[in-house]
Formats: C-alpha cells, sequence, structure tokens
C-alpha cells in the first residue's frame, strides 16, 4: 500500500529509522499473505469517498472534519452511505463534515479521564498499541505529539483509520496493521499507550515487557484495563468467557498490576483513576447494532457479568522507566 511507502520515508529521517530493518519485510508479508476477504471492497470504498476542503479541522476537544456547510447535501449523504460499509465502528466519536458517527464506545470519556494525570504530549513521539480505529491517534495528535504511530491487526480498524486520514490528510499520523508481538525493541517512543489490550493477552508479564521495550529512557506508559477488586495477590482467569468475550485470559487487581510493573522495573507506577463502565459510554448505535454492555450483564444485578464475574471495573495506570 503506497501509505507504507510514505511511512517508510518518513521514519528513515527521525528516531525510528532503525525500525527500517524488519518493518517492510513484515507489511509485505502481511500484504502477499493475510488480506482480508473483504480488503479489496473496502479499499473501493476508500477511493469512492469524494475530495473535501474542510473549513476547519478540530483534533483537541474533538475528532471533526469540517462543516455540513462545507459540501453539499448530497456528498453528505454520500460520506454517510460510505462510511456506513465499515460497520462495525467500535472507538469514536467522529464527525465528518455535518456525518455524526455515533461508535459503540465513547472513547472520548476515557480520553477525558486519563489527559488530567499523563505529561504533556507536546512535541513527543508517541504508540499506541491495540489502537482500535484510531481515535485516541488523533486525539494525541490534537494535543501536540510530533509523530503518532498505532499498532492493531484488525483490518478493518485499519481502513476506518484510513477514512478518517482521507478527510484529515495528516502525515504525523499512521496506523499499521500489527500486534504488539511484531514490535522489535524500539526503545524510541516518549509515550506508550495500551488501552484494552492487556486482559486480551495470555502472558500479560511478557506483555507488559514488550511495552517496556518500545518506551525511550524516561518514557511513560500509560496502561488502560479491566481489573477487580482485591489484594496484590488477587488475579480473576475467568476460564471460557467473560461479558461473552472468549479471549480475556487475565483481569488481576490494582494492586497486583501495580506489583506486576515494579517487579519488572517501571518507577513511580501509580493507579490515576478507576471507573466501572457505564451504559453511557458502551452501547448498542445505528453505527454499531450487535451486542454491546447491556447484553453483556446479568439483567438481574448489573454488578455481575452474564457469567456471573464482576462487571467491568476499568483501571488507568502510569509508569515511568
Amino acid at each position: 500500500m503506497k501509505e507504507f511507502n510514505k511511512f517508510y520515508q518518513q521514519i528513515a529521517g527521525n528516531r525510528l529509522a532503525h525500525w527500517l530493518t524488519c518493518l517492510p519485510e513484515q507489511l509485505s508479508t502481511w500484504q502477499k499473505n493475510d488480506l482480508h476477504g473483504e480488503f479489496a471492497k473496502w479499499q473501493k470504498t476508500i477511493d469512492a469517498l469524494p475530495n473535501t476542503k474542510p473549513s476547519a479541522i478540530e483534533l483537541k476537544n474533538s475528532v471533526t472534519v469540517g462543516s455540513a456547510d462545507d459540501i453539499s447535501e448530497g456528498e453528505q449523504k454520500r460520506i454517510s452511505n460510505l462510511l456506513m460499509n465499515f460497520k462495525p465502528w467500535r472507538k469514536g466519536p467522529y464527525h465528518i463534515h455535518g456525518v455524526h458517527i455515533d461508535t459503540e464506545w465513547r472513547s472520548d470519556f476515557k480520553w477525558d479521564r486519563l489527559k488530567p494525570h499523563i505529561s504533556d504530549l507536546k512535541d513527543r513521539y508517541v504508540l499506541d498499541i491495540g489502537c482500535g480505529s484510531g481515535y485516541h491517534l488523533w486525539r494525541m495528535r490534537g494535543d501536540g505529539a510530533k509523530f503518532v504511530v498505532g499498532v492493531d491487526p484488525t483490518q478493518l480498524f485499519m481502513m476506518q483509520f484510513l477514512a478518517m486520514q482521507h478527510f484529515i490528510k495528516d502525515d504525523a499520523v499512521n496506523l499499521l496493521p500489527l500486534g504488539v508481538e511484531h514490535l522489535p525493541k524500539l526503545k524510541a517512543f516518549d509515550t506508550v499507550f495500551a488501552m484494552g489490550v492487556l486482559y486480551h493477552r495470555k502472558s500479560p508479564i511478557d506483555f507488559l515487557q514488550q511495552l517496556k521495550a518500545q518506551l525511550a529512557p524516561g518514557g511513560e506508559l500509560v496502561l488502560e484495563t479491566l481489573v477487580i477488586e482485591g489484594d496484590k495477590h488477587t488475579v480473576l482467569v475467568p476460564g471460557d468467557r467473560y461479558a461473552k468475550m472468549r479471549n480475556v485470559w487475565f483481569l488481576p487487581s490494582c494492586d497486583a498490576l501495580v506489583f506486576w510493573m515494579q517487579r519488572l522495573g517501571f518507577k513511580n507506577v501509580r493507579v490515576v483513576n478507576t471507573d466501572k463502565t457505564a451504559f453511557e459510554e458502551q452501547r448498542q448505535t445505528p453505527w454499531m447494532e450487535t451486542e454491546s454492555l447491556e447484553d453483556f450483564l446479568d439483567p438481574n444485578d448489573p454488578s455481575k457479568t452474564i457469567e456471573g464475574h464482576p462487571a467491568p471495573l476499568r483501571a488507568i495506570i502510569v509508569a515511568n522507566i
């Protein structure tokens, strides 16, 4: 994809140049062997999006491109219909020339919770692991990050990102279809975000080590994950499913997670926020019509999941190296 060539050219001239020893081969292999069956259709949808001239682009307080007044009513309907081809939209919301992509998650709520507790992103190199469609990449850029890279292996999310990039056109924001396991020890990012990923990893200790290996000396990790209440020895291994998700392996207590991170050499580890997931933050919308939080909880006791586990409790942990 031409987007990758542009990315290679950019990192050749910055602190990520050493990534070029392995990245082009990885992405070439992905393009040859791993494309989703719908990928060609998705690419045609991207190509069909109209070229517009936004009157303004807002990334600091939202992800908003232009207004409805910038384009004709027909173009607005065309944009809405084309973007609907990328359902389900999980993370957002986005506003594109008056088209409100009302995503399942109000990811802006999470951003508002963590932002007061992290270092200023101005002029920083930032990595977001498991970034989804890239909503938070744009917010990081809006807060002044110099160069933002997201990695997520889900190809639909990459196409959603490219749809937004079509309108925003900011080469300092990039998404690569990779998992954390594909990353070498880059040791180059000032801030690494990993939000909603830890509990999907079979080996959380290895995952934390992989995150640490991406940070430059003195860098900051922002980790957001599901937790449970308890002491430093409390960890839930939910079995077959947690909130109908099959790929949930470990839910530690905050104390346990802090203890793990300290054992791995992270410094100044602090829990800056805990928050129970609310129906206002995760729900069905016309842009995500399958099951959501309401369906994952016990209808008679919303303090428990449908399987009887504690309902989702999320924590934000910030640490340095």
